[in-house]
């Protein structure tokens, strides 16, 4: 009896020091919580599964295999990690895969399971393309193509370019023999090599940049010139160095006037007629258009392809096919959005391509749109001319995947809750739609080769990231791969309450989806912590392991305490449609941060929680909204903490912010009036700024900048905590803790 009292005394002792975080302890994100396995992908046969972890105390990621057939998990070594074969990190063609190294290539025979190594010279290989001819692909080499026989390995030389006009022999009689000559020479090189030399050199008077694309056929070439703004660079500081001197790191350059343009050219590379491609005609166009255009999509049985076109003010996107005998052009789809396009599955400021395909007939196409307000699946005949959606409802299609037989998409969307991703299977002959995996959390997934099996990441907002593995036949029976958690993240998890995901209604009338963490009855305080989550564009409310993992466990630890902890998806955030995307436009810190308002409003009419007491705090982008609040809504929120936050809109990146704010000199008023610098006279409350000090993203001119508005205009009660060797990300652990250790201090003596 004695030793079952002691026993349960034990127990509850271990129970009541697991459940208490400490602040130490949780700002250690991996270190506490565990390394979840990344860049999961299966083995060319399907046999295996392979996986990485990689520890943040530890430059060297740890490699791992899963055999399905023992169930047992390897751990590799970087040789054998460089040795695996897979379609998801080799180029596949029909029959093989090919590993570029060097001056080496390695083909993997799938029938056979033969491996073949060949060795060139000169400059690396790389921008493998298929060829209709199974047994061949092209290769580039600078600004040199060659065809390569995957059984021989021998390389035929297709075609050089240069920038310049040809030699004539007139100019001097001495040319055509010095080429003869360095040619021969090149010759006798090579003798030994498997390559194969076709002198035929196309002249350009531009110099084409990036990947040269080739159509099926090896006939057609696409040619890019991309001209770029005249923007000047910034410089980082580094005030912590082993020599004890300052350096400066070259970084990006702020926002500019001026947008880059993309010319796309086709040569027959059986003539020297190289044809410019020409957009003029389609509509919203418009005289001197600038635009952005993505690597085309060749069809497999016709002489044309696919092209998705964006002007760089992205307001526009045209999906068009292209002829590529005659360069003509004619329109798919048209969209249009008065703010900027964007959404899942569609191609946006950041130079992603969006979904954009054929199916098996070259005669149908498929692609992403928003035209209903939520990003769906379309297909477009082009003989019918005729448009069809796919999925449709007040959802969005964040993943689109074509089986191998082209007889079903499988997706990822959010269509059981906003706050989940559910992995469904499209039948494209009868539209029915099969849900796979659904339960509340998310799902990562990747088909087997043959696709009978999913292998999977899910997680739960307490769960994080694991592996699994499950028959598409049947899914509800799942084999469980990876156990990363901690002892001790599991013990402290059973004390956690997951947090409810809940809506409430907005000023406007909008539902506003949010992340609460309630305290128990006993410890609640009566005050709240409102969270800002970063990039504007992302989920944060959801019912999965948050990207903000250290965030969660100090809201778990707030909670404890006694806050109550709102984290908000504010308007502009993913998974909830156009409206809500663009709501920002030309606005930041308008209606977003009035979500903020809205969510204090409805935490003290429904949770009793004292108005004066609702602190707020985020980073990057939820630093901005930070400030914003306590510049320009003053007496609204007790204290602020305001990490990495951008103070001045024109100091950012130029793809992120024209999207929502135009330009500098196009729309001046969007910049005034959502910059926080512009409102720094309003600061009456207590506030925090933290920043690193080495950040190439936000960069810490920002705060230095800001800083200085605020000592001119005599503000007192702000504090500046600044970390050296902290980029936007930070990465050391006493970082974290001093900078967290702040915040909850801030908490403790403006909100208690």
């Amino acid at each position: 009896m004695k030793f079952i009292l002691c026993f349960v005394i034990v127990c509850l002792v271990n129970n009541s020091v697991f459940s208490q975080l400490d602040l130490n302890q949780i700002m250690k994100g991996p270190g506490f919580i565990g390394v979840v396995p990344q860049n999961p992908h299966w083995s060319a046969d399907g046999s295996q599964i392979y996986f990485q972890k990689q520890h943040p105390d530890s430059l060297a990621p740890n490699y791992f295999s899963f055999a399905l057939n023992s169930g047992q998990t390897k751990v590799l070594d970087e040789a054998q990690w460089a040795a695996r074969w897979s379609k998801s990190n080799d180029f596949s063609t029909h029959n093989a895969l090919l590993k570029i190294k060097e001056n080496q290539i390695e083909i993997l025979d799938l029938k056979t399971k033969q491996i073949s190594t060949f060795n060139y010279f000169g400059h690396a290989f790389w921008n493998p393309q298929n060829l209709k001819q199974g047994n061949e692909v092209v290769l580039q080499q600078q600004f040199n193509l060659f065809q390569l026989n995957l059984q021989t390995g021998l390389l035929t030389h297709l075609i050089t370019y240069q920038k310049g006009e040809a030699p004539k022999a007139k100019d001097s009689p001495l040319t055509a023999a010095e080429l003869e000559f360095f040619e021969s020479e090149r010759r006798k090189q090579l003798q030994n090599t498997k390559i194969e030399i076709n002198p035929k050199l196309q002249w350009l008077d531009f110099e084409p940049n990036g990947a040269l694309q080739v159509d099926p056929s090896a006939r057609f070439v696409i040619l890019r010139e991309e001209s770029e703004p005249q923007s000047k660079g910034t410089e980082v500081p580094h005030f912590i160095a082993s020599d004890a001197h300052v350096y400066t790191e070259k970084s990006r350059s702020k926002v500019h006037n001026e947008e880059p343009h993309t010319h796309i050219f086709i040569h027959d590379l059986q003539s020297v007629k190289v044809q410019e491609v020409s957009f003029a005609n389609l509509p919203n166009m418009g005289e001197n258009r600038k635009l952005f255009v993505h690597p085309v999509i060749f069809a497999d049985h016709s002489q044309t392809a696919l092209c998705d076109v964006r002007s760089s003010d992205n307001k526009d996107r045209w999906i068009v096919q292209i002829n590529l005998t005659n360069a003509a052009v004619e329109l798919i789809d048209h969209q249009h959005d008065v703010a900027w396009i964007g959404g899942p599955g569609i191609s946006s400021w950041n130079m992603e391509t969006g979904t954009l395909g054929w199916l098996v007939d070259s005669k149908t196409v498929y692609f992403q749109s928003e035209q209903t307000g939520f990003s769906h699946l379309y297909t477009y005949d082009l003989q019918s001319k005729h448009k069809m959606a796919l999925t449709s409802g007040n959802y969005e299609v964040h993943g689109v995947e074509l089986s191998e037989d082209q007889s079903s998409f499988y997706l990822h969307t959010n269509k059981q809750h906003p706050g989940t991703r559910s992995f469904s299977k499209l039948d494209l002959k009868t539209l029915k739609m099969t849900d796979l995996l659904q339960e509340p959390g998310a799902y990562e997934v990747l088909l087997s080769p043959d696709e009978t099996q999913m292998l999977y990441r899910f997680s739960t907002s307490t769960q994080p990231w694991e592996l699994f593995v499950a028959a598409q036949k049947n899914p509800t029976k799942k084999l469980q791969i990876t156990h990363s958690t901690t002892s001790i993240y599991d013990a402290a998890a059973k004390a956690f309450h997951s947090p409810q995901v809940l809506s409430f209604k907005a000023s406007d009338g909008v539902q506003v989806y949010a992340r609460l963490y309630e305290p128990t009855a006993n410890v609640k305080n009566g005050a709240a912590v409102l969270f800002v989550h970063g990039a504007g564009y992302l989920q944060n409310a959801h019912q999965y392991w948050s990207y903000y993992e250290r965030e969660f466990l100090f809201h778990q630890l707030l909670a404890q305490k006694g806050y109550t902890v709102l984290d908000v998806d504010y308007r502009a955030s993913e998974g909830y449609g156009r409206d809500y995307r663009t709501a920002i436009y030309r606005h930041m810190g308008g209606r977003d941060l009035q979500d903020y308002v809205d969510a204090k409003q409805f935490l003290v009419s429904t949770y009793g929680i004292d108005s004066a007491r609702v602190g707020i705090y985020g980073g990057s982008y939820g630093g901005f909204i930070t400030l914003m609040g306590l510049f320009t809504k003053p007496n609204t929120f007790a204290c602020g903490a305001a990490l990495r936050s951008v103070s001045d809109w024109a100091h950012y990146n130029h793809e992120y912010t024209t999207n929502i704010l135009n330009t500098p000199a196009a729309d001046p008023e969007a910049y005034k009036q959502s910059s926080p610098i512009y409102f720094a006279e309003g600061l009456q409350d207590p506030l925090l700024i933290l920043h690193g000090m080495i950040d190439d993203n936000v960069q810490f001119q920002d705060v230095v900048r800001l800083n200085q508005r605020l000592i001119e205009l005599g503000k007192k009660d702000y504090w500046m905590a600044l970390y050296p060797v902290e980029r936007h990300s930070f990465k050391y652990t006493s970082s974290w803790v001093d900078e967290y250790r702040r915040i909850l201090e801030l908490f403790e003596t403006y909100l208690k």
